[in-house]
């Protein structure tokens, strides 16, 4: 099924944010066709050379020798910061489908009382960047933080343009979404999705979640770049081709449950809601239920997909339910996620 996708233009959104509480409905509200996905379109000139120049290394950082990549593992913060393959858990297994490195874009060092870093290593850990002279991805931390800084940036500017209506489904009415976002816990996750293996190509019936497991993004608000395709050649760069097969990419479960490909044009952002953001409104305004497939491919091409979320989150004290704090619900996700969180 296709359903149309809300883009709103980013110009607006910086000078007539009060106009776009429509739109913004429209996109994240509870009505049966919503997906909980919007698009900011008309951005910046320099948004595709960054979002270019960062997906390409991803996919060179994935092709590192292995002891190089493993340099940047952090097994203390639970593979939340810099590189992390084969260690989450998805469909009951672990994800060897995907590669991904993960930092904070805003904050290099979080600047947080000691005891609460200390107890929350997955949120308030420091980033962990490759070597500045290292070979293949040099400018891989000034890329990082070109990209995330600006994606967090027109995040900031939508959740002020979601306040109002937002505001009407809040349990808390002293809270305000712009204020819940914190720059210390902000975390981007660069994914290099590996080519599937010449040994189990794809067929007709492959499951929708072939490439990323069904799930939802426990931040307040994701976003999303457009992916690139790249073709893998012995000797060569890679090149960016299109997608291999009409069926790869995004998949979202619109509020009324009908599953639908999702489509991000390359000059433009996505932001979608977390189930922080479920939690705040007491499941008013729900999470968006989304899945990557592979499609069916030609045999023995070799070619990745690369992409970059950010996850823009509340700090761990806030109370986003009867229950929990931001900090005690990222915990339970990361134990259904990591079998390393569950003996913190």
């Amino acid at each position: 099924m296709s359903t149309d996708v809300v883009s709103i233009s980013y110009q607006t959104l910086v000078s007539s944010p009060s106009s776009l509480e429509t739109s913004i409905e429209e996109a994240f509200g509870s009505h049966p066709q919503a997906l909980g996905l919007i698009l900011v379109k008309d951005l910046p000139p320099v948004y595709p050379v960054y979002r270019e120049r960062l997906l390409k290394l991803a996919y060179k950082f994935a092709h590192l020798d292995e002891d190089v990549r493993e340099r940047y593992v952090d097994p203390g913060s639970i593979y939340s910061y810099g590189w992390s393959h084969g260690k989450e858990i998805m469909n009951g297994r672990p994800d060897t489908l995907k590669g991904s490195y993960y930092a904070n874009p805003v904050v290099d060092v979080p600047d947080v009382n000691p005891a609460v870093k200390a107890a929350y290593p997955p949120i308030y850990g420091d980033n962990v960047w490759p070597d500045k002279n290292q070979s293949g991805i040099e400018g891989f931390e000034e890329a990082f933080k070109n990209l995330g800084g600006f994606v967090f940036d027109v995040g900031c500017q939508l959740a002020g343009a979601c306040q109002p209506f937002v505001s009407k489904y809040l349990t808390d009415v002293s809270l305000s979404v712009p204020e819940l976002i914190s720059t210390q816990t902000a975390k981007a996750r660069l994914l290099h999705y590996f080519p599937p293996s010449e040994n189990s190509p794809t067929t007709e019936d492959e499951p929708i979640d072939s490439w990323c497991g069904f799930h939802k993004d426990h931040s307040l608000l994701t976003g999303l770049c457009s992916a690139i395709f790249l073709r893998e050649e012995a000797g060569l760069e890679p090149t960016i081709v299109p997608s291999p097969s009409p069926t790869s990419g995004l998949y979202i479960r619109t509020r009324g449950g009908d599953l639908t490909k999702v489509s991000i044009p390359p000059d433009c952002l996505a932001f979608q809601t977390g189930e922080a953001l479920e939690l705040v409104t007491a499941g008013k305004l729900r999470a968006t239920p989304h899945c990557v497939r592979v499609g069916q491919t030609q045999v023995g091409a070799k070619i990745s997909r690369e992409t970059f979320a950010l996850f823009m989150q509340p700090d761990t004290h806030q109370r986003i339910s009867e229950s929990d704090t931001f900090g005690s619900f990222s915990k339970k996700v990361l134990e259904e996620h990591y079998e390393e969180a569950r003996v913190i």
